[in-house]
């Protein structure tokens, strides 16, 4: 057996600023190849996304949060140690940036990958908002100067190129065995990536306004008698002001985003869904780091 044909497995953190694609890319790799687990590895710092299983190969999604530059702020902190630990102990680390060009944000997150650059591919997203392909040129030969694994152009929302990415994640893993069943089950994790589909579902309808005051929490998850399931889930706001903006006229907003939310729920958990979703108050949660470990956020 030659060392080409032995398996290559790894973890491969996605770091990127916020609003920049991650849970698209994610997603479309999901759709294709990806299934959810729910395990931690040892080290309880990282949030397991994903296993790609291609053949004998398997990458190991791990979640990274938005970084964001300030680090004033207890969540900041708190994201800005999660990045750290997550590039650290991954073997490859996926930074997206937009196919628009690389922000003063974007780069200085290359700042912060440091020396790890060697075991970096950048993930140049959104090329379906291009006009033309030659629109890269500039950012491409910008990326040139920095010592990366490699650049490789995607659509996540229309899944251009994403096999050649895949291709490229497998190809820089290193040798060694799965880490992970390949049909690994999961049910842990349901609250949480339920969380987040509902957070998704609200930023999607509310673009930019609350970006940083709004976390979801899944307070209770059961099976009905009917098969179907019962969750209750929370959207914690930092202000009153806040709260008519997410509920909207007439709950307008909140249904909305109920009914998205429902079906992908759906999806996830493999049955009918009866959501209940309650709006609540609680300034300064992502100002205080006990309340960041309560609604889900690591802190080593």
């Amino acid at each position: 057996m030659g060392m080409d044909k032995d398996p290559r497995c790894g973890y491969v953190a996605i770091v990127g600023r916020p609003n920049v694609g991650k849970s698209t890319l994610l997603n479309a790799v999901i759709g294709k190849k990806i299934s959810i687990v729910s395990a931690k590895p040892h080290t309880t710092r990282h949030r397991i996304l994903g296993v790609l299983n291609a053949g004998a190969d398997q990458a190991v999604f791990v979640d990274t949060p938005g970084h964001a530059g300030r680090t004033k702020r207890a969540l900041h902190r708190v994201m800005a140690r999660a990045i750290h630990h997550a590039i650290d102990d991954c073997d490859l680390v996926l930074i997206l940036i937009d196919a628009q060009g690389a922000t003063a944000q974007d780069r200085k997150l290359f700042e912060l990958l440091d020396e790890r650059k060697a075991r970096a591919i950048v993930v140049v997203n959104k090329i379906d908002k291009l006009r033309a392909r030659s629109g890269l040129l500039p950012l491409l030969a910008e990326l040139e100067q920095y010592p990366f694994v490699a650049y490789v152009p995607v659509s996540a929302k229309t899944g251009e190129n994403l096999g050649r990415l895949m291709a490229t994640i497998l190809e820089h893993l290193p040798h060694g065995p799965p880490l992970f069943p390949k049909d690994m089950a999961t049910d842990r994790s349901a609250e949480f990536r339920a969380a987040e589909t509902i957070r998704e579902k609200l930023l999607e309808q509310l673009h930019q306004e609350i970006p940083y005051g709004l976390t979801v929490e899944v307070e209770h998850l059961s099976k009905l008698e009917d098969d179907r399931w019962l969750m209750h889930a929370l959207i914690w706001l930092e202000r009153d002001s806040h709260k008519p903006i997410v509920i909207g006229k007439d709950g307008r907003v909140l249904k909305s985003v109920g009914r998205e939310a429902r079906v992908e729920l759906c999806r996830l958990l493999g049955a009918r869904v009866h959501l209940e979703l309650w709006v609540k108050v609680r300034e300064h949660w992502s100002d205080n780091e006990r309340e960041l470990r309560r609604l889900g956020f690591d802190s080593p």
